[in-house]
């Protein structure tokens, strides 16, 4: 037997929300005893939980990093205590919007929580949209490290914004000297 609090934990929602589907009678089992202690049977129907750790990093140089931030993360969902299923770890830039380690991922219908250090390990811009869609899917995001205040939620978006132009100029003058070195050996 488990009780509510545990239910909820594993099943990924709110206390509040578990006593509402035992309420509706939606928790197959499930009983009160004596004492008033809402109880339920191990084997009741239910999504079971699936932790994902997702970790990246921006370059090649931070490569050692990459495991370090994955073993924090394993560490947080250990003392949350969750069991982790899968750990990703990709190196790849924030604004590059066709990651297929994190698509595969996102796309993945087992997963029931995707735990990553700050919103931003996850993506640059649109991590709404994703947590969002998530949503949809039954899978909850949790980030370990939130912004907290407008002022440093600000400056954050300033410098993802800062970034995104300074990659694309960056990428644009790579493109020209790929161009240009096209050129030269073509003249040869």
């Amino acid at each position: 037997m488990q009780t509510l609090k545990i239910y909820a934990k594993l099943h990924g929602i709110q206390y509040r929300a578990a006593w509402n589907r035992f309420n509706a009678g939606k928790i197959p089992g499930a009983f009160k005893d004596e004492f008033g202690k809402i109880l339920i049977p191990e084997d009741s129907p239910g999504r079971p939980i699936k932790v994902a750790i997702y970790a990246r990093v921006s370059s090649s140089q931070n490569k050692k990093n990459l495991q370090t931030q994955a073993d924090r993360l394993c560490l947080f969902a250990e003392a949350k205590g969750y069991c982790v299923a899968v750990v990703v770890q990709e190196c790849a830039s924030g604004l590059n919007d066709t990651r297929r380690k994190l698509l595969k991922l996102l796309n993945d219908p087992d997963i029931t929580h995707i735990i990553v250090e700050h919103k931003d390990r996850l993506t640059r811009f649109g991590y709404n949209y994703i947590r969002e869609w998530m949503a949809l899917k039954s899978t909850q995001i949790i980030v370990v490290n939130e912004a907290v205040g407008d002022k440093q939620d600000l400056m954050q978006d300033f410098v993802s914004l800062v970034t995104s132009f300074c990659a694309r100029l960056y990428g644009l003058r790579r493109s020209k000297r790929r161009t240009e070195n096209i050129i030269k050996s073509c003249t040869k």
